[in-house]
């Protein structure tokens, strides 16, 4: 029987273990003694980029945040949706540099090294700052953070997914701007805050596992109006 061999590990700023660890040849990120998220499960990332994309339109140098780089596969998906636009620029946030290292190391051939692009810039640190310095900035914002509005790694990820929070996204789009969010779970109390916020809503059930296997996922999808 194959066992996990653990890679590396950091510590949280509220004294939480991030391990990142292997089993055969899937790689898994565990937040103590629960798996945050796996290189086997990466259908509802892409989603998140492809729902966004197709909501936004046709742009010819499109300006996305993507807040949360996870193991790349969020961000693949958009640079790919955005094949032939040499001038959109992608910004990923990502709270921890090790999860950066990470996706520059034992991480990379998983989405095919996204982060090489030159249409990508890493900022290392809190999603929500940087909205909030950014205002009317974004064309599409793309949240995969923690475990969605019930935050799980970090308690403060909880502010994204509250009044203000969603207010600071919608702030930080351009007119008629996109937002999306990743979720585990529904929430049906966070889709009325989105609606309550000035975003059309759509909530989009859809696979957890790459073509279509294994469970069901949540993406809140909203058009600033």
């Amino acid at each position: 029987m194959l066992k996990n061999r653990i890679l590396d590990s950091v510590v949280t700023p509220d004294g939480r273990e991030l391990v990142l660890y292997q089993h055969g040849e899937s790689f898994a990120i565990r937040v103590d003694d629960d798996d945050l998220m796996s290189s086997r499960m990466h259908g509802s990332e892409e989603s998140l980029a492809r729902l966004g994309l197709a909501a936004l339109g046709a742009k010819s140098s499109p300006r996305v945040l993507v807040g949360g780089l996870g193991m790349g596969f969020t961000l693949r998906a958009v640079l790919d949706g955005l094949k032939g636009k040499p001038h959109a620029q992608v910004v990923v946030a990502e709270l921890f540099p090790a999860v950066v290292s990470w996706n520059r190391t034992w991480l990379a051939d998983l989405a095919k090294r996204p982060l090489e692009d030159k249409r990508v810039l890493v900022e290392e640190g809190d999603v929500g700052r940087l909205m909030k310095r950014s205002p009317s900035h974004f064309d599409l914002i793309l949240l995969d953070v923690d475990n969605g509005p019930e935050a799980f790694t970090l308690d403060d990820n909880h502010e994204l997914y509250t009044d203000a929070g969603i207010a600071a996204c919608r702030r930080s789009l351009r007119p008629g701007g996109v937002a999306a969010f990743w979720s585990a779970s529904d929430d049906h109390g966070f889709a009325y805050r989105m609606h309550k916020g000035k975003f059309e809503v759509e909530v989009h059930r859809v696979s957890a596992r790459p073509g279509g296997k294994g469970g069901r996922h949540v993406i809140f999808l909203g058009v600033a109006c």
